[in-house]
């Protein structure tokens, strides 16, 4: 399952122009319970710095026992589906993220591309999530958002018609963002993925039954609103992610992510919070079940 990733990595280095230091990072102390990446992109990775094997083992040695994979187009989702069958520690989201709506929508394929989703969505008791799906106004202009905003609609709709964890997507949409979910009505368990909001949208989120997702942006120097939201979200509310390979934790941001980083940012947020670093741990380790309907099977069982 190396060869899609690869292609997928090296066209986005082509089209970008950035080429990113790939030394790994040293392995942190390992944490004193294990936890979960509720958010990771290990296709984007695999056959390049990190294999899929390689990446889960690592994360394993360090207390990160369980992953959500991630999958954000039709490639992705399918590659998803097909790493959580095969390795015990994954479970998987699949959608289509909402830059890549207004792209499809554009060559006439939307309607084609949820409709796989939706078969994704069911093929298999591990697909556990719908997602990442939302909105985005940094990467997509007002005219996409017509299309944004029927992805969302749908993915929303098919979370609740599956039963599945809405996994959401928002970079300078809060309000935009609420108001589709409020408008559709939110589904049982969702997760605002990579919160990026202040105390007063943490609130709004938490009130509508969120489970609110940190990632490594919570160390970096920038992002005091981000760790006021922190500190006032409820302990049994707190998710943490990698949204790996992006998002590296400080004191290697700027490197690929990768989910054996995460103690890195459990560490940053129990001092935040005040919480005795175990406490979190367990906590946020239960959260994930819940959030996501039920435990998995763990590296240990198999990789």
């Amino acid at each position: 399952m190396t060869e899609e990733p690869t292609r997928r990595r090296a066209a986005t280095e082509e089209r970008t122009g950035v080429r990113r230091d790939r030394e790994r990072p040293p392995a942190p102390d390992p944490l004193p319970h294990p936890v979960v990446d509720n958010h990771c992109h290990l296709d984007i990775a695999d056959g390049e710095w990190l294999d899929t094997r390689t990446a889960i083992a690592a994360a394993a040695g360090v207390g990160v026992t369980r992953i959500v994979q991630i999958g954000c187009d039709l490639p992705g989702a399918r590659w998803a589906v097909e790493a959580a069958v095969e390795h015990d520690a994954l479970v998987a989201g699949v959608a289509l993220h909402p830059n890549e709506a207004p792209r499809l929508a554009a060559a006439g394929e939307l309607d084609d591309a949820l409709a796989e989703i939706e078969r994704l969505a069911q093929a298999h008791d591990k697909v556990r999530a719908v997602g990442e799906t939302g909105l985005d106004a940094f990467r997509t202009s007002a005219d996409g958002r017509a299309a944004q905003v029927e992805s969302f609609r749908f993915h929303i709709d098919l979370a609740k018609r599956l039963d599945k964890t809405l996994v959401i997507h928002d970079r300078d949409t809060h309000d935009d963002v609420l108001r589709v979910l409020d408008d559709e009505g939110a589904p049982d368990r969702w997760v605002m993925h990579c919160f990026s909001g202040d105390a007063a949208f943490a609130g709004e989120c938490l009130d509508r039954g969120a489970h609110l997702s940190f990632a490594g942006t919570v160390t970096f120097k920038n992002a005091a609103p981000l760790r006021e939201a922190l500190g006032v979200t409820p302990l049994d509310r707190v998710l943490v992610e990698t949204d790996a390979p992006y998002l590296t934790p400080t004191p290697y941001r700027g490197r690929p992510n990768a989910s054996y980083l995460v103690p890195h940012t459990v560490r940053a947020m129990a001092e935040v919070r005040g919480d005795d670093l175990e406490v979190l741990c367990r906590a946020i380790d239960a959260n994930t079940s819940a959030a996501f309907g039920g435990a998995w099977g763990t590296a240990q069982d198999g990789g």
